[in-house]
């Protein structure tokens, strides 16, 4: 069946056929005989050492629904806007980080601007953070792109310290992709020919980044500098795993909910 789609993207007709003497093959006309056994020659050259039908993934937990206690945070920090009028004091504003008001780097994450530009961060962010959390543990996962998130707002002030307002949690859910992304570090250690699978995870990354991120009309440098932190937490969590028992969790997600409570406080003390 992969000989017979090689020969299609070829151009070439054929056919699967069975019989009791010979078993399984493919029927080409004459005239492509000879071109088809070339272009099957060079596929098998081509992928010559990589195993197609291989188990490559642990066993273990491949979603974290915890990730749906942020999704929740994030709603509640809607309605708070909505009714209390949350952005003056909690925007990402470059001018004001400046001045000193380093805590808007975090307070910008749990603001949206309306209904749609929360359901696109709540619903992709769902999906990212419950695979990113599963892979490093829930509260590593969760606290580092988080800090990602954190990272995206700082390029923005760094690469633009004059620009405008900004708001959302879109560096955070581009900081879960690049932890997915450098996952792939962990999962294929000991697997013959794990470069070509390396190099698939991160380019799977990447591509999802050029997809995701990089829509006209949205915060891209916030994104990229979310994708880029999210990738470097992710290469020292594999580099150095955090502790994924029931303290390191702990730990992680009092440090988490930590850095949204003491921005706030501040946000709001001096807003």
């Amino acid at each position: 069946m992969d000989w017979s789609l090689v020969l299609i993207s070829q151009g070439i007709e054929s056919a699967l056929e069975n019989t009791p003497e010979q078993g399984w093959g493919l029927a080409v006309s004459a005239e492509d005989y000879q071109r088809a056994l070339e272009a099957i020659r060079l596929y098998r050259v081509e992928n010559r050492g990589w195993p197609w039908q291989r188990q490559i993934f642990r066993a273990g937990v491949i979603f974290d629904w915890a990730s749906l206690a942020w999704v929740v945070l994030v709603l509640l920090f809607f309605w708070l806007d909505e009714h209390l009028g949350l952005q003056r004091a909690g925007l990402m504003n470059s001018r004001a980080v400046g001045q000193g008001e380093w805590w808007r780097l975090f307070t910008a994450i749990w603001l949206h601007a309306d209904a749609s530009h929360l359901a696109f961060n709540a619903t992709l962010g769902f999906l990212l953070l419950g695979l990113a959390m599963a892979g490093f543990g829930s509260g590593p996962g969760l606290l580092g792109a988080y800090l990602a998130g954190m990272g995206g707002n700082l390029l923005g002030w760094f690469v633009s310290p004059m620009r405008g307002s900004s708001l959302g949690a879109s560096g955070m859910v581009m900081g879960a992709l690049g932890l997915l992304a450098m996952q792939s570090l962990t999962r294929w250690r000991g697997i013959p020919g794990r470069t070509k699978y390396l190099l698939a995870g991160v380019s799977g990354g990447l591509m999802l980044f050029v997809l995701l991120g990089l829509s006209p009309g949205t915060d891209v440098i916030a994104h990229l500098g979310g994708f880029i932190s999210g990738s470097l937490i992710g290469l020292l969590l594999v580099r150095f795993p955090l502790d994924r028992s029931t303290t390191g969790n702990v730990l992680c997600g009092l440090l988490f909910v930590t850095l949204v409570l003491l921005p706030w406080w501040l946000a709001l003390r001096h807003g």
